[in-house]
């Protein structure tokens, strides 16, 4: 591959201009590429215009020179080479973090990279594809830009929680805030209309009469007294809880106060505020699930894939016990994008995942490993019936009537008799996966023949 040069990086700046007929359709995007193969930076580009991303790109050569470009211009995401010059493992990640602060990062890596970097990556903060298949790269960035505006969603939901801070008096009328006063033994003396609503009652006096507060109203603040001679209350810090309402759904709050003592010291009674925090949590919710699954499938993803692989290590290592992994690849996932379109595509990949999905059970984990590669783990279960599992997947993709008609071929490797490590593990899947491919290829070569 052809490398770029210094001079050349300093005026490299690609703006590839959409045609002006099809412009409201397309989504600017500023790229940041830290990579010095330029043919490889121009198959990325090919891609990301072939989904319909207006691109400004510009291009630096190593982590360092990276950091310093982020400081004077804004981008939309990073495309980094790794491994890299001068890339310091996880020391060069911080760094670039640091100065990336909530830029996404997507590194392009070789074959020979993909373990490592793959380790690297289970704490979210970046994501990665293989240089082979850099056609995963728009759908990649697309995932990459989702999150981070969920993270901003969030971010503001935060912020307004933070406001449960003020004063109980000041926010006796808002309506935002639930406001109640109870007895040293917890039991409601009054409430105001915003948790009357809240809680789905329609007056003060029903409420009063129908709803019985959280158990731990029973101990709110008894555990924490005011300091001596403090001469005033003692503020209780904020907790969680579930708190049912009249028509029998649970509510997500946020209870936040202060118990009120009298001169001795003794409780006499609280102060609570509540806020309702359902919306926050299902955001929340949200978000941890786009985190760990696939966006076109619903699969896990890779990372939600390497989660539960660490974890049944451990678990084995435990118990004694094996488990299997079996790997699944489309094939002829391009040729049926070029024939048919990405749309097509997108529905074989679909109709596959469906069908790994049906034949898992609640036990096991159904992944997209990335681009056409599928995963299943299977816990508690040795190589025999991890085949007899494939085989189920292999029949079912033959009988799907939908056209076009799908194949795929599997890999399979057990824990611990064939692998130690998570690397290997997917190595031997894999060597697996593509020895089959290979007696495929050979068998069709000979059929021909004849």
């Amino acid at each position: 591959m052809a490398s770029l040069t210094q001079n050349e990086v300093q005026s490299n700046q690609r703006i590839i201009r959409p045609q002006s007929q099809t412009f409201h359709r397309r989504r600017s995007l500023r790229v940041l590429f830290i990579h010095r193969e330029a043919e490889v930076i121009e198959d990325c580009l090919q891609e990301l215009k072939k989904a319909q991303f207006a691109v400004t790109a510009d291009t630096v050569l190593t982590l360092a020179q990276g950091a310093e470009q982020i400081r004077g211009k804004n981008y939309d995401v990073l495309v980094a080479e790794y491994p890299s010059s001068g890339w310091k493992g996880s020391q060069a990640l911080q760094l670039l973090r640091q100065t990336a602060q909530e830029i996404p990062l997507l590194f392009v890596t070789t074959v020979a990279g993909h373990a490592s970097l793959a380790e690297l990556s289970a704490d979210g903060a970046f994501d990665y594809i293989e240089e082979e298949r850099v056609a995963q790269l728009p759908m990649a960035v697309r995932r990459a830009l989702n999150e981070k505006e969920l993270r901003s969603e969030l971010g503001e939901a935060r912020k307004a929680l933070r406001h449960s801070q003020s004063l109980y008096r000041a926010l006796v009328d808002n309506p935002a805030y639930g406001v109640c006063r109870c007895n040293a033994e917890g039991q409601f003396a009054d409430v105001n209309q915003a948790l009357v609503t809240m809680l789905g009652y329609a007056t003060k006096e029903e409420l009063l009469a129908g709803n019985q507060p959280p158990e731990f109203f029973t101990t709110f603040g008894k555990s924490s007294p005011p300091a001596e001679n403090s001469g005033g209350p003692m503020q209780i810090e904020p907790v969680e809880l579930d708190w049912k309402r009249k028509n029998g759904t649970m509510l997500k709050a946020r209870i936040s106060g202060r118990g009120i003592h009298d001169e001795g010291g003794e409780l006499v009674g609280h102060e609570v505020i509540v806020v309702d925090i359902t919306e926050q949590r299902m955001l929340e919710d949200q978000l941890r699930h786009l985190g760990l699954s696939d966006s076109l499938t619903g699969l896990a993803n890779h990372r939600r894939l390497f989660e539960v692989l660490n974890a049944e290590i451990r678990r084995s290592k435990r118990t004694e016990r094996e488990f299997s992994l079996v790997l699944l690849d489309l094939d002829g996932l391009k040729q049926i994008n070029d024939r048919f379109g990405h749309l097509v595509g997108d529905r074989a990949l679909c109709r596959l995942a469906q069908i790994v999905a049906d034949c898992s059970r609640s036990i096991d984990t159904a992944a997209r490993h990335g681009g056409d590669e599928f995963a299943v783990v299977l816990p508690e279960t040795g190589e025999d019936h991890a085949m007899m599992v494939a085989r189920r997947i292999c029949e079912l993709v033959a009988k799907d009537a939908e056209e076009p008609a799908l194949s795929v071929s599997v890999g399979i490797a057990s824990y611990p008799k064939e692998a130690e490590t998570i690397a290997a593990l997917l190595n031997a899947a894999d060597n697996d996966l593509y020895a089959m491919k290979d007696k495929r290829s050979r068998a069709a070569g000979a059929g021909r023949a004849t």
